[in-house]
Formats: structure tokens, C-alpha cells, sequence
């Protein structure tokens, strides 16, 4: 049945990746596995499927759910002023090529979940080389974020779209709600209930001998083929030992993020109106459209609280939700089909990047054929 998925991810490895995985779950149900290549290429140890792999912004979707728990709860609105709860973020700026402006508008919770807070991602802004100069190298999230506040915007807040560190915020706000750290926060109220023992958002120090080596393609121009090397620095959006990335700190597993996008499609995490409105497009206008849409691509997704979704404009092809992180991992829901998919991988500017939008319409051309490749299947949108 899956034989095209299969070719599909043996071309994953012929570019020159060292291991992939993936687990695909239909009705509950693992209905596809496949672990290949290696984990560690220069020692020759094979893919296991247990390995703990750096996901990157497939964080994201666990950050938002751990936020949206809260507002379940009644904790805040999604439209209260992120000040309300960080004063620090009441007096922003812009940056204009005259220096910085006051901010013509509050950034709103809402606003860093879809994207629109004017934040950038900019890792070693000033405020950030400061926050890890002040703290020790240590960097704690809540007061790492405080730091942030300085750095002036890129824009309004809510009048475009920028990938940004607005989900590293948002984890700060988890903890100023919850008065728990983030990571703590997301163990107990995510990962415990769910059976997860291998994933957290503080990769420690007796964490890194467990973690995957992480590769980069240092490809350079005029080459013909990919240059997979080892990229020693680890992750890099963990700024100190102490800094929970909302946005791109969560240390994983294959089956461990399978096993939370299981959860959180089943309703074990959030309640069904609250999966439905993360999953609805928040784009709301023609600033926030254009400047989506030029980076992420027009037309085929929208963005709701943190997830690529069905857009609310044009013909929508697509059912499903989920995202993406640097290294390669990929996360599907699709409700249309009972689906949830979690695929791995560990390189950083990976040459098969482009393969990974293939992966769902490839698994439901498997499942049934041509026409749900196209996307004509829309029941459950």
C-alpha cells in the first residue's frame, strides 16, 4: 500500500541525509513506520526510532497548546495586551531609519501566537547579548525575555506577519500565568499525562550525550552535491542553560511527538472548540495576508495560533495542520482523515527540505488514491 512513501523516503536518504523516521497513525493506529540510515553517520550506529533528536519549531505546536491550557482555564483573553502580564512590553518601539518610534499599537496575546507581535528573530540582538551577559550565561526564560522587551519591533504590532521569537515569549507568559517554569509546566500537564519519558524543553548537560548528532549542509555555491558535516554548536536557540525556547527548544523523540499529536487530535489536551479555533486561519488582513504569504507561500495555507491550517481565503485544498522544524522534522494532523504524521530527521539547511510538503499528499494518495492527493477529499475542514 505504501510503496510510493517508501520510495519517498528512500530519496530522503539518496540526498544525502544520514537517517530519517517517520510514524504514521490513522484511527489511532500505527499504519506506517519506516527508520533508515544512521543516527550517528560517523560511528555507523543505525536509526533505532528511539533516538532524541533537536525539533526545532515543531516546538512550537507543544508551546501552544501548553498557552492555550491556560486560556482554557480562564487565565487570560486573547486579546488582553501582552503588558497586562509583562509591563516591560507596554512601552515598545519600532525601528525606522530615524531611530526608534513608540509603537502605535499593544501587541496582543493573539498576536504572538499567529505571528503578528512585530517581533523578529534576531538571536543575538543586543538585548539577548545583554540578557546573557547579565545573567551569567544562565538565562532564564521569564527574565531572558524581559530583556527582549528593549529591542525594538520590525512593525506594528498586528499589522504584518513575521516568523519571529513570539512563541519564546509565549513560553515566558506560560510562566508568568502559571507561576511554574515553562518546562516544568509542559511535563506535567503534557508529557506526564501522556506517557512522554524522553522529551523536554531544557536540553541539560547529561542531556547532550543522549541527543542525535546534529548535521548541517554546507553546501557552498558551484557545488553539485550536498556537504553534510557535523554542526558541533549544538542548538543555538537555547541562548543559556536555563532558557526554555518556546519557539525551538524541545529535545524529542520519533514516537514520543507522534504520541502528542495523538493526544492533541483525541482531545486529551484541549477541548474540541479550543483544537478548532487554533486550527482556524488568524489572519485578519491585508498586511498580515501579504507578508504571510511572502514568506510562507500563497494560497495553500493559512496560519492559525501557531500552526500552518486551512486558509479562509480561496479555494482551500488542504486539511490538515501542523508545521515544521530547521533540522527536518514535520508534524500532520489531518482531521479529514483521522491522520497524525511525525517524520525525523537531524540537518540543519537540509537539501530535502522542498520533499517534506509531499509527505501527507503522498501517505493519502497511498490510502486512496489520486483524488485525496489533490485534496478533493474535504470532509471534516
Amino acid at each position: 500500500m505504501f510503496t510510493k512513501l517508501t520510495e519517498l523516503m528512500d530519496h530522503m536518504l539518496e540526498m544525502g541525509i544520514p537517517g530519517t523516521g517517520i510514524v504514521v497513525k490513522q484511527h489511532g493506529k500505527e499504519i506506517y513506520r519506516y527508520v533508515n540510515g544512521y543516527s550517528d553517520r560517523e560511528n555507523r550506529i543505525p536509526m533505532r526510532g528511539d533516538e532524541r533528536f533537536y525539533i526545532y519549531s515543531c516546538s512550537k505546536v507543544a508551546t501552544c497548546t501548553a498557552a492555550l491550557m491556560l486560556w482554557e482555564q480562564g487565565k487570560y483573553d486573547l486579546d488582553d495586551d501582552l503588558g497586562k502580564y509583562m509591563p516591560e512590553y507596554y512601552d515598545i518601539t519600532v525601528g525606522t531609519e530615524d531611530g526608534p518610534r513608540p509603537a502605535n499599537t499593544k501587541i496582543k496575546i493573539r498576536d504572538l501566537f499567529r505571528m503578528t507581535s512585530g517581533l523578529d528573530y534576531w538571536l543575538t540582538c543586543p538585548p539577548l547579548v545583554e540578557a546573557v551577559e547579565k545573567t551569567g550565561g544562565r538565562c532564564p526564560t521569564r527574565e531572558t525575555i524581559a530583556y527582549l522587551a528593549k529591542h525594538p519591533l520590525i512593525c506594528d504590532p498586528g499589522t504584518e506577519w513575521h516568523y519571529s521569537l513570539s512563541h519564546d515569549v509565549l513560553a515566558a507568559l506560560v510562566e508568568v500565568i502559571s507561576g511554574e517554569k515553562f518546562e516544568d509546566f509542559v511535563q506535567k500537564n503534557i508529557f506526564a499525562p501522556l506517557g512522554i519519558t524522553h522529551s523536554t524543553f531544557i536540553a541539560r548537560e547529561a542531556d547532550l550525550p543522549t541527543i542525535a548528532p546534529l548535521y548541517r549542509n554546507n553546501q557552498k555555491p558551484g557545488e553539485d552535491k550536498p556537504r553534510i558535516e557535523i554542526f558541533e554548536r549544538g542548538n543555538e536557540y537555547q541562548l543559556g542553560p536555563e532558557y526554555a525556547s518556546g519557539g525551538a527548544g524541545c529535545v524529542s523523540t520519533l514516537d514520543d511527538y507522534s504520541t502528542f499529536l495523538e493526544g492533541l487530535k483525541d482531545g486529551k489536551l484541549l477541548k474540541p472548540e479550543t483544537l478548532k479555533i487554533m486550527t482556524t486561519d488568524q489572519i485578519c488582513n491585508e498586511g498580515q495576508r501579504k507578508t504571510h504569504d511572502q514568506w510562507c507561500g500563497s494560497g495553500t495555507y493559512g496560519y492559525g495560533l501557531g500552526v500552518r491550517c486551512p486558509p479562509s481565503e480561496g479555494e482551500v485544498l488542504v486539511t490538515d495542520f501542523g508545521w515544521g522544524g530547521a533540522a527536518g522534522a514535520y508534524l500532520a494532523i489531518d482531521p479529514a482523515y483521522d491522520l497524525t504524521v511525525f517524520y525525523v530527521q537531524h540537518v540543519l539547511m537540509s537539501p530535502n527540505a522542498p520533499l517534506r510538503s509531499k509527505i501527507l499528499p503522498t501517505i493519502k494518495e497511498c490510502l486512496t488514491g489520486a483524488e485525496a492527493a489533490t485534496g478533493a477529499h474535504r470532509d471534516g475542514i
